[in-house]
């Protein structure tokens, strides 16, 4: 990943590359707040609003705006100069004076790119022994983790919690289990960045096997069959039951006590179904190999 010179990332932001999908940000870049960059090729001196999510294979122009709550799908090209707004996101028009005056004003006046080049660093391995995710009781109700799970040391556990076999729950994720009822996760499960789970009173929270949920989301006391698969930025109202095996888009907003069949295909805002899979989801390419993590393994 390629962070470039005087580039900011606000708070919450997520930025996630893979080997397949590098990511890399121009200079003089900003992320709002709990926007997220997955794989994507970011150009300079660009505004990406708050909440907003770009997919593996977008490419995004110098000098552009993307509003808030935008979503760019994979693959989508944005040439430079560009205002994009909507989920899908589409090109609504070219940068007007009042927008580059808009630009020149959050950089100090500065529209100007550094010449310095960049300078390569080393991060040192974590130990074996570093700090597992913060673990808090709730009363007389304790998390559970299971000894081959891998917690952030940023992650949050609370109360009434299971964590099952093999689960890895990323860099800022926070799981309650307090007052209102259980969570269970199962073997294999990931929660990536910055993903909130939580309950509703006389409610309950239920991961299955293979579970993959991606950055940014919001899990309100939902059930999820095995292998489901949760795209960054996406909103899971309580009481919505997904069947085994379904694939929710980028930024859908799944409604209170929806219910979706195994293999659906759901998307928008508020979500559907659009579609039917023949089989279960591949892991996307942004999931976390436990291999990849030899220092954050809990040893046995």
């Amino acid at each position: 990943m390629t962070l470039g010179a005087f580039s900011t990332l606000r708070e919450d932001a997520v930025v996630v590359g893979t080997p397949e999908r590098p990511t890399s940000i121009g200079e003089k870049t900003v992320l709002g707040p709990r926007s997220l960059v997955m794989g994507a090729r970011v150009g300079s001196l660009c505004d990406i609003g708050d909440g907003a999510i770009l997919m593996p294979g977008v490419t995004l122009g110098d000098r552009c705006l993307v509003g808030e709550g935008t979503v760019l799908p994979p693959g989508m090209t944005v040439p430079d100069q560009s205002v994009v707004l909507g989920r899908p996101g589409q090109v609504l028009r070219m940068l007007s004076s009042e927008d580059l005056t808009h630009l020149q004003q959050r950089r100090g006046g500065d529209l100007s790119l550094p010449a310095a080049p960049l300078t390569p660093f080393s991060a040192r391995d974590r130990a074996e022994d570093a700090p597992m995710g913060q673990l808090y009781a709730f009363r007389d109700r304790h998390p559970f983790v299971h000894p081959t799970a891998t917690l952030f040391s940023s992650a949050e556990v609370s109360g009434d919690v299971v964590i099952g076999a093999g689960a890895i729950i990323g860099a800022g994720v926070k799981i309650t289990g307090d007052l209102n009822g259980p969570v269970r996760i199962g073997a294999r499960v990931q929660i990536l960045e910055n993903t909130v789970l939580h309950l509703q009173p006389d409610t309950m929270l239920v991961l299955d096997e293979g579970v993959v949920v991606g950055p940014g989301c919001v899990l309100h006391a939902c059930n999820l069959g095995a292998g489901t698969v949760v795209e960054p930025g996406a909103i899971l109202c309580e009481g919505s039951h997904l069947g085994k095996g379904c694939h929710v888009a980028a930024g859908s907003l799944v409604k209170a006590r929806a219910v979706f069949p195994d293999y659906a295909l759901v998307e928008g805002f508020p979500a559907a179904q659009v579609g039917t899979r023949t089989s279960p989801p591949e892991p996307p390419r942004w999931v976390l190999r436990p291999e990849d993590l030899p220092g954050l393994r809990r040893m046995g």
